[in-house]
């Protein structure tokens, strides 16, 4: 008798299970073609990852190349470069990891606090606008602005009395502050706005009654916005902390120069010029791979303490 009935109750949670997409079916009609992404270009080039451990050839290719096991790891942290690298790029993504993340959110509190309608909406399509600039574009006016005698700041400096011809691309004492200026002026307005929704979250009692027990705008701010928005903040930290390895190829393979490259060359740009410009796949691959492995215990290691000291955590 027991027997008999297993199977019946085994298939009962995937009944149950089927109902409740065929009740959501255009729900997941719509997540569908996010899954397909996904899959074609982040889960399928997974295989490629097998060049870490294979000696690349042509015409044998990856699953027929020759294997090498953990050559290409020794040989990267056995380089001269390899501590250079790994600093440049934990300096330049903890400034935009820790450095740059209180700004956002002072921006979401600001636009919190703007009343004027169409003044908030003109003022937020300005910050949200720079987002949807290339780098390219970007750094070509950040060339054009400091350029030497030519640039704005150069030709500012030289009518206030000064000599205004600072090439400041090519000195690196000046190159962490291009570097965060441009990030900053480029981001702030779009990261705010994942901040800004989770402030129009906060339930407007807890405001009443804070104005009844006389609280100004800051101890609201202090006292009942940033508790209220605090696990929004820390999931963003946590997910942030995978690319910590990752300090973004775009921006810093532009702002490259012979001047600054002891501060500016990092894993990204390294990667690309040891794999495709050199042909070392595998090597790159490995180097690579490193930046991932890396960044996936970062994520699991902050997620469990977060989870541990609050309630607050990705799974």
């Amino acid at each position: 008798m027991k027997q008999a009935n297993a199977a019946p109750t085994l298939r009962a949670p995937q009944r149950k299970l089927w109902k409740e997409v065929l009740k959501h079916r255009y729900l997941y009609m719509m997540l569908l073609p996010c899954i397909v992404f996904f899959v074609l270009f982040n889960y399928i080039p997974m295989g490629g990852l097998l060049l870490a451990f294979k000696d690349y050839k042509f015409n044998k290719g990856i699953l027929g190349s020759p294997w090498v096991g953990l050559d290409y790891f020794r040989t990267f942290f056995n380089s001269y470069q390899s501590a250079q690298l790994i600093k440049n790029t934990l300096i330049i993504s903890g400034m935009k990891l820790f450095l740059y993340l209180p700004f956002p959110i002072l921006l979401a509190l600001m636009f919190n606090e703007v009343r004027s309608k169409w003044f908030k909406n003109a003022s937020q399509s300005i910050l949200y606008l720079p987002h949807f600039i290339s780098w390219v574009v970007v750094v070509g006016l950040v060339q054009r602005i400091l350029a030497p005698d030519t640039g704005l700041l150069n030709q500012f400096i030289f009518y206030m009395g000064g000599d205004g011809s600072t090439f400041y691309m090519m000195q690196p004492g000046y190159f962490y502050q291009i570097m965060f200026g441009s990030h900053l002026w480029k981001s702030i307005g779009w990261d705010s706005i994942i901040y800004m929704a989770a402030i129009a979250g906060v339930n407007p009692d807890m405001y009443e009654a804070a104005k009844i027990d006389g609280a100004g705008k800051f101890r609201e701010i202090r006292s009942i916005t940033l508790p209220s928005i605090m696990p929004t903040i820390v999931i963003l930290f946590i997910l942030s902390l995978g690319n910590i390895l990752s300090a973004g190829f775009d921006q810093l393979y532009l702002l490259r120069t012979p001047g600054n490259m002891e501060l500016s060359d990092i894993l990204d740009t390294y990667i690309i010029r040891i794999g495709l410009q050199s042909g070392q796949y595998g090597y790159a691959t490995a180097v690579g791979m490193m930046q991932g492995l890396i960044g996936l215990l970062l994520v699991v290691g902050a997620n469990r303490i977060s989870r541990k000291v609050s309630d607050t955590s990705l799974w």
